[in-house]
């Protein structure tokens, strides 16, 4: 009798239920594990589960949504995945299963329940937003009662209340970025990424309802673990970590970024010369470069720091970060910082154990002090050198490069920027090259954003000129997916490739590919990482003006062609 069952929901019985289905099977073969497995589509089953199978099983997968039969299971204990999941990394999967048999899962919860979030992404613009609707929406859908702050990019918005939070049943906290739990003591937490809540919300919520653990005082390092799943936890990891820094880092690059610009619009191009002390033009310079560039990697170091070990590693992170600077080992140097000041004040948050008198010492006297030591001496004796040696390395490089080297960067930075629109990949072209501005390499930059307006600002031109391609609703959004790939917000194009990916996502990597080859062949540059059009008026903020202007409308043109001529005709 299999003691492990697996139910799988797909919809119209779809190809991806069943090779999820297949992929529990085999894991369970390579495990010697007896499993009963049933796929459901539309609420019915060719194979359902039999009253024995249930009656002798320990454990029960629920896999992706719709009706999946769960009154059957009574009290059995269960865990819950989505069809993605189990497709990716079939064995995590598994092993939530198998600890079902001893571990029980929590049932997911009967009737209306109340449910605080909080939606954070690295830029705070899209993705924030996205994931806060598709939590509301799916809470409105299945009747429970939420309330999402969102921390964007202006801070928080519809923040919380503690009655709020205290009246919650659990915590839902879909971000891309380190977010402050300590107001959550004592509640049940779930945290996931911003990706789940956009793409399946309903599916969040019930995973949240059952999965939802503790949170422990005194944030998440305590002894007592994170209040994340495991898997979550692991899936989550240094990226999160990364992008959690570059999402402090950025005030700071845009604001030197802009006020260096004016500089320059005021003074002219030697307005930062000493001889000029006292002009305007010398002190918007001074406030842009000696004083919100020089704190850009010390941010970025804090931050990363920050989302490992919570607010005893910021000291220690940013301190890492400004010898980083100092040791001219810039951003490079600022993520290693970051993640030595992290993981070595986690480290000795978890295991230094004091008399619950002296416990107030760790916070603000042991973990800074230590932390900070071991940080610093690594970064002076260890890390500083050959770190900087590589960044003098990669600079010469970047700001040497002409012809077939320029077009192939340009052609990836572009290209990266339109394959998953505000996912990891887009991040990582973006979060480098945003970087890269500390060190005086703007190129890239020019590049990354051309690149990221393009994709909407192409699907917009293709409703206009292929109109038959899309349906009422689509063509109404083509508007506004123009005004936000103005903005250089690339999301604006998700849902039409969410709606025809085979067809739109291509078109899109190669238009954004040329609007970044050409910035970077055509020598663009650009010293802000964000506003789109909006910025580029800006004196000195972007050079080249013509080449980024023909950049863009180049890579528009190839977008919005291509998206027609594939594209079939609207139902």
């Amino acid at each position: 009798m299999a003691q492990l069952l697996a139910v799988v929901g797909g919809g119209d019985l779809s190809t991806h239920a069943v090779l999820a289905a297949e992929a529990l099977r085999k894991a369970a073969g390579r495990r010697n594990t007896q499993i009963a497995l049933e796929v459901r589509g539309n609420g019915a089953s060719g194979n359902p589960l039999s009253e024995a199978a249930i009656a002798g099983a320990k454990a029960v997968l629920l896999v992706g949504e719709g009706d999946l039969g769960e009154g059957r299971f009574g009290a059995l204990h269960r865990a819950r995945a989505a069809i993605e999941d189990v497709l990716t990394d079939v064995n995590a999967v598994f092993d939530r299963l198998s600890a079902g048999a001893d571990t029980p899962f929590p049932a997911a919860a009967a009737g209306p329940r109340k449910i605080v979030a909080i939606t954070s992404c690295p830029t705070g613009i899209a993705h924030t937003f996205m994931a806060a609707e598709g939590i509301q929406a799916a809470a409105q859908a299945l009747g429970h009662d939420v309330r999402v702050e969102t921390q964007g990019s202006v801070g928080a918005r519809d923040a919380l209340t503690a009655p709020e939070i205290a009246a919650a049943d659990i915590v839902l906290i879909a971000a891309d970025t380190g977010v402050d739990r300590s107001r959550f003591a004592g509640k049940r937490v779930y945290a996931t990424n911003t990706k789940a809540a956009i793409r399946d919300g309903k599916g969040l919520i019930a995973t949240a309802l059952a999965e939802a653990q503790l949170q422990a005082a005194g944030g998440p390092d305590t002894a007592d673990g994170p209040a994340r799943p495991a898997a979550a936890e692991k899936k989550a990891g240094a990226y999160k970590h990364l992008m959690t820094g570059v999402s402090f880092m950025l005030p700071f690059v845009v604001a030197g970024g802009l006020l260096i610009a004016l500089a320059f619009a005021f003074g002219g191009i030697d307005a930062m010369k000493p001889e000029n002390a006292g002009t305007l033009g010398y002190a918007l310079g001074q406030i842009g470069a000696k004083a919100a560039f020089a704190l850009i990697v010390p941010a970025l170091a804090g931050y990363i720091a920050y989302s490992i070990a919570d607010r005893p590693g910021i000291a220690p992170g940013m301190i890492g970060g400004m010898l980083a600077a100092n040791l001219q080992a810039g951003f490079l140097g600022g993520i290693a910082a970051g993640f030595i000041a992290g993981y070595t004040t986690s480290f000795l948050n978890r295991h230094i154990r004091l008399h619950k008198n002296l416990e107030g010492l760790k916070p603000v006297l042991i973990l800074p002090l230590l932390a900070t030591a071991i940080t610093g001496l690594l970064m002076v004796y260890v890390v500083g050198v050959p770190v900087a040696a590589v960044l003098a390395a990669l600079t010469e490089w970047l700001k040497g490069m002409q012809g077939a080297s320029a077009l192939v960067l340009g052609l990836v930075l572009g290209g990266m920027m339109a394959v998953d629109m505000g996912g990891p990949i887009n991040k990582a072209a973006y979060a480098s090259s945003a970087a890269l501005l500390s060190s005086g390499v703007d190129a890239p930059m020019a590049a990354v954003m051309l690149g990221g307006m393009t994709p909407p600002l192409g699907i917009a031109l293709a409703t206009r000129l292929f109109p038959n391609r899309f349906t009422g609703p689509e063509r109404e959004a083509g508007g506004a997916a123009a005004v936000l790939g103005a903005a250089f917000i690339t999301e604006g194009a998700i849902p039409f490739a969410a709606a025809d990916p085979l067809r739109v996502i291509p078109s899109m990597v190669a238009g954004s590919a040329i609007a970044g080859a050409i910035a970077m062949t055509s020598g663009v540059t650009l010293k802000v990482p964000h506003g789109g059009l909006f910025v580029l008026p800006i004196p000195n903020a972007v050079t080249n003006l013509t080449g980024a202007l023909s950049a863009l409308a180049a890579g528009t043109v190839v977008t919005g062609l291509l998206v027609g001529l594939l594209k079939k005709r609207a139902a």
